[in-house]
């Protein structure tokens, strides 16, 4: 029995599997000694070099916390250090997108068709975008939205770099299943840029960052950031160099703060900036997960009576049904870098985690159980049921 399994099994719980814990709902959240503690240990128990969390509490940032170092020099990793967001910039852009939704100016179960002036296999490629001239042959590309896109159920690889000759393929009906996209988003960032004249940078600095008071949050890379710089450490312990990301991608280009981005997560459970109908749609079941796992992203389904009947996608984010009702997260990582945002609308909490170093994702589990109580975050389904966590003991 794998780490995970007994951790679900046992409940953390030092004398054994006897009695699960109770789940532990609307319960205050945890003294920063406390948490200060908890994190020491996970470090220790991890090796992580670098680590950083934030509290939110009743859509409020009550705590926020750094530890260890921010490069090899062992210089301190500090609340307000510069860090790789990853992949939980998704979420934000999606929050744009909802944004422009709420104003009309997107239609979520519209053609992206409707958005371009020529076909989309028509446009040259461009090192900023995918290489949209793949698809040509292939009509399906219209029956993708931004719905679709957001979902994670265009049909797309991760990237389309990615595929064994490199080129972008649909291999399934958009719409019709899950599988996580990076060059989804790509697209529905081409489709506001093409098709409506936007600047997706100069709108997520307007929308987002300015907003909420994200001065050091950007999605290209700024000279500045280098005097407060987290590098990152690498599953083997070997340090890697912040990437300094020159294009804006919707994907995963954005670079952020403890700070600035617990004051995103607070403002996102509390609904703000989004009408409650955006909120509702951003953070519902839209589309069944059918996979056994998030990775790789294009695996066989599971049989109908083995699919998870608590999982699915909503808009950006994963929507999950557990102990406390329904909670909504996204993680973010690299081979140095590991993020996560987990976050429980009743009670507006959540709890986000930054690291520089891929190691600590294996104390995941516990961290946010620490802070939440038991949540039910998929984790299996996320890191892939041969990830070892550590169980807290």
């Amino acid at each position: 029995m794998n780490a995970l399994r007994t951790w679900i099994l046992c409940g953390l719980l030092a004398s054994g599997c006897a009695t699960a814990p109770a789940p532990r709902e609307e319960s205050p959240a945890p003294s920063t000694a406390a948490l200060d503690a908890e994190a020491a240990r996970a470090m220790a128990a991890t090796g992580a070099k670098g680590l950083a969390i934030a509290v939110i509490d009743d859509g409020r940032v009550v705590a926020t916390r750094a530890y260890g170092a921010r490069n090899a020099k062992g210089e301190p990793l500090q609340t307000d250090t510069v860090m790789y967001g990853a992949s939980i910039t998704k979420t934000l852009f999606a929050y744009v997108v909802g944004q422009l939704a709420d104003e009309k100016r997107i239609d979520l179960d519209a053609s992206i068709a409707r958005y371009l002036d020529k076909p989309l296999p028509d446009y040259p490629d461009e090192d900023r975008y995918s290489t949209w001239s793949n698809l040509a042959g292939d009509e399906r590309w219209r029956a993708i939205t931004p719905r679709i896109l957001l979902t994670h159920s265009s049909g797309f690889a991760n990237f389309g770099f990615l595929e064994p000759d490199g080129r972008l393929r649909i291999h399934f009906a958009p719409g019709s299943r899950y599988a996580y996209s990076g060059d989804g988003l790509i697209l529905m960032q081409f489709v506001l840029e093409r098709g409506l004249g936007l600047d997706v940078g100069a709108e997520m600095q307007k929308r987002v960052f300015d907003r909420f008071g994200m001065r050091n949050t950007s999605m290209v890379w700024r000279p500045d950031f280098a005097r407060n710089l987290a590098d990152g450490w690498k599953a083997e312990g070997g340090v890697e160099p912040h990437d300094e990301r020159s294009r804006v991608r919707a994907a995963g280009s954005m670079d952020t703060t403890l700070d600035d981005l617990s004051r995103f997560a607070a403002a996102l459970v509390r609904g703000e900036g989004l009408s409650p109908q955006a909120f509702a749609e951003m953070t519902r079941p839209q589309l069944a997960i059918t996979t056994p796992s998030q990775f790789p992203t294009l695996q066989d389904e599971l049989p109908p009576e083995q699919r998870r009947k608590d999982l699915a996608a909503g808009l950006g984010v994963v929507v999950f049904d557990g102990p406390q009702g329904r909670g909504f997260f996204k993680t973010g990582h690299n081979d140095s870098t590991g993020n996560v945002l987990v976050c429980l609308p009743r009670g507006r909490r959540c709890v986000l985690i930054l690291s520089n170093d891929v190691r600590a994702e294996a104390a995941f589990p516990q961290l946010v159980r620490f802070v939440l109580g038991e949540a039910g975050v998929p984790w299996d389904w996320e890191y892939g049921s041969d990830m070892t966590f550590w169980d807290g003991r």
